[in-house]
């Protein structure tokens, strides 16, 4: 299968910003599922939905997808919908702190000149406090060392736990154990 046309990527993008919502309103997975589902027998609606979950399927007039099918569809697309928002929102930022740069930048011109020329103290002092705000922002400054400590400034008290530990916690939170 070759990539999809644009009609096609159109409507599962719409699909996807539809499980975003969905899953926002606190809808489960298999709700979501059901409801974005192509094949009407299963679809929440009774419609088919354009480019929904089995779509290829549906239109072979083949069984539709499993329950648990629907539920791994829904949370992919989920995934890939929120990834791609952070990756937009990523590029974003960078126009917008690449914009910052150049105000400031604007600003330490004159602040400097003044700084310089007429040894005025308060136009060091703003010109250095762009310098620092210029550098925070292009990730210039090196990371302040960070130490942890145990209780009134001590060691941290580090405790290893065995596979069977491990099994019986997991087993307490409700998960499944690796023993079977």
């Amino acid at each position: 299968m070759g990539r999809p046309n644009r009609a096609t990527r159109a409507a599962i993008t719409q699909r996807r910003a539809d499980a975003i919502d969905l899953k926002l309103a606190g809808v489960d997975w298999l709700t979501i599922g059901r409801k974005l589902a192509a094949d009407p027998a299963i679809n929440t609606d009774g419609v088919a939905y354009p480019q929904g979950y089995g779509i290829d399927k549906y239109k072979r007039q083949q069984e539709p997808p499993t329950d648990k099918r629907l539920i791994e569809l829904a949370c992919k697309d989920v995934s890939k919908a929120l990834a791609e928002r952070t990756t937009a929102l990523d590029d974003r930022t960078d126009e917008l702190r690449q914009l910052m740069v150049e105000r400031l930048e604007r600003l330490f011109f004159g602040v400097y000149r003044a700084a310089i020329r007429n040894g005025d103290y308060q136009a060091v002092d703003r010109a250095v406090r762009i310098i620092e705000r210029s550098s925070r922002l292009l990730g210039l400054d090196r990371p302040v060392r960070t130490e942890v400590s145990g209780p009134d400034g001590g060691a941290v008290q580090v405790e290893t736990a065995g596979l069977d530990e491990l099994e019986r916690l997991i087993n307490l939170a409700g998960g499944e154990g690796g023993k079977g």
